[in-house]
């Protein structure tokens, strides 16, 4: 017989406030995910209102959602959101009028939305069975097009073989081998060439049979794309020469022409990635200083339904907790906003003061950085100053770069000096690019030019640097 037994347990358990939790989750928002909980805070609570006056708002009245599943942090991290109050914002920079604002004309009405006249890309399926519609076909022969079209991947490359597509159809009589070939053929004289080939020896060949029958080294380039890719891929010159029985110029002619070719034909039907980067603050010189502003586009407009707030006062009656509760969060969002956008502003100060040399010079000046420098300089802690640069991002005269981006690993040099991976990984990208491209420069020999100036690294090192700025290897830059 089982006995239920019970056991008491002293267990400490670091809890949150839903305030804290509310602070931690703004902290790692982008800007775009701060307009959207900031819009959603508006539109759910009755004591938020978007301030339509031409004047800033006062200070501490910005707001955003309350969310109270955020994740655990530190006790350490607590004892910073726990800290005094941010000193007030000075609302000057951030009068722009709100984003909401310029979607009404003057008579209050709302206009259409932007989003609304952006164009649509067609997709590659869609294109092709549009042009299918131009031709004249059986039932038969146009499933059979059809079929073959929705089989084609992203590249516009037919992965399937026509066997695999014949057992997914079902028709009687079953397709002749002869009648996919046809369907084939047909797809992939609809629009661009390359398209629902089989390989890419078969795409560059479709491309090359549509040039002009005199364009210079088009039949030399069919017999390379045919039979000899793997050749010129290794650019082994010589033993392609003797294959095809050509001198150096024909074959460099060639060469130019399939490299001159898409080998992805499909991807030019793709929609385009619109992924929009908001940056949180502004860096900009002025009289030989580098001042740092937040960006009044990330700014909200937005305030405590005063006229609200003041009935909600005067109300006497006996159920006031659910509005009760809705006050105290606007009140909260109010507060930790204001603490969100002080936080950004303080971690940019910092990291703009070390990386001055960068904004004066360049890539090559951008010196070694980590968090906990950063965390230790504004007493905050590691993870804090981890949450306000993740997805933060700055705009600057040199372009716009991501907080992380000014947080690089140091590395040695002969002289005992310091410099960053960045740094290093500027002057391999210079080297390259100075390089004779009929001689380019081996991983080797950009450790020893590396070495020359100082700069102590493995040649490991500087092959995972090449790699992550997507550069090939000295073989396949070489240029005949």
């Amino acid at each position: 017989m089982v006995q239920a037994t019970y056991d008491m347990r002293v267990r400490q358990q670091l809890s949150l406030t839903p305030r804290l939790q509310q602070s931690v989750k703004l902290l790692q928002m982008s800007a775009l995910e701060f307009t959207q909980e900031l819009q959603q805070a508006i539109a759910t609570n009755p004591f938020l209102e978007e301030d339509d006056q031409d004047d800033a708002p006062p200070a501490g009245e910005t707001v955003l959602s309350v969310d109270r599943n955020a994740g655990e942090i530190s006790q350490a991290e607590e004892a910073d959101l726990r800290a005094s109050e941010p000193p007030p914002f000075d609302p000057e920079p951030y009068s722009a009028p709100y984003p909401s604002d310029r979607s009404r004309d003057d008579d209050g009405d709302e206009r259409p939305d932007v989003g609304q006249w952006t164009h649509s890309c067609v997709g590659l399926h869609d294109h092709l069975h549009q042009q299918l519609c131009g031709y004249r076909l059986g039932a038969r022969d146009r499933l059979l097009a059809e079929v073959i079209i929705e089989a084609l991947d992203e590249d516009g490359y037919l992965r399937q073989d026509l066997d695999e597509l014949a057992v997914s159809l079902a028709i009687s009589p079953p397709p002749h081998p002869d009648e996919w070939m046809v369907a084939l053929k047909l797809v992939q004289h609809l629009d661009a060439p390359g398209l629902a080939a089989r390989s890419l020896g078969e795409c560059l060949r479709l491309q090359l049979e549509s040039l002009d029958p005199g364009t210079p080294g088009r039949m030399l380039a069919m017999e390379i794309a045919g039979s000899h890719l793997d050749l010129m891929a290794r650019r082994e010159t010589a033993e392609l020469r003797r294959k095809l029985g050509c001198n150096e110029s024909e074959l460099a002619v060639a060469c130019r022409l399939i490299r001159s070719l898409n080998p992805r034909p499909g991807l030019a039907f793709s929609e385009p990635e619109s992924d929009h980067i908001v940056p949180d603050v502004i860096v900009r010189k002025v009289r030989n200083r580098w001042i740092i502003t937040t960006n009044p586009a990330v700014m909200p407009k937005a305030r405590l339904h005063q006229a609200y707030a003041n009935l909600f006062r005067k109300a006497r009656y006996d159920d006031r907790a659910p509005l009760a509760q809705e006050l105290q969060e606007a009140r909260w969002l109010i507060r930790n906003v204001e603490q969100r956008f002080a936080t950004i502003q303080r971690v940019a100060e910092a990291i703009v003061a070390h990386q001055r040399t960068f904004f004066d010079y360049g890539e090559i000046a951008l010196k070694p950085l980590v968090l906990r420098k950063v965390a230790e300089e504004l007493d905050l802690h590691e993870s804090t100053v981890s949450r306000a640069t993740n997805n933060k991002y700055m705009a600057t005269p040199r372009g716009v770069f991501e907080f992380k981006h000014f947080f690089s690993r140091e590395l040695a040099t002969d002289t005992g000096g310091r410099c960053s991976a960045a740094a290093v990984r500027a002057l391999i990208r210079d080297m390259i690019a100075a390089e004779n491209p009929r001689e380019p420069l081996s991983d080797v020999a950009l450790t020893r030019l590396l070495a020359e100036q100082g700069v102590v690294v493995a040649r490991r090192t500087v092959t995972k640097y090449r790699d992550l700025m997507k550069v090939p290897p000295a073989e396949l830059r070489k240029q005949p």
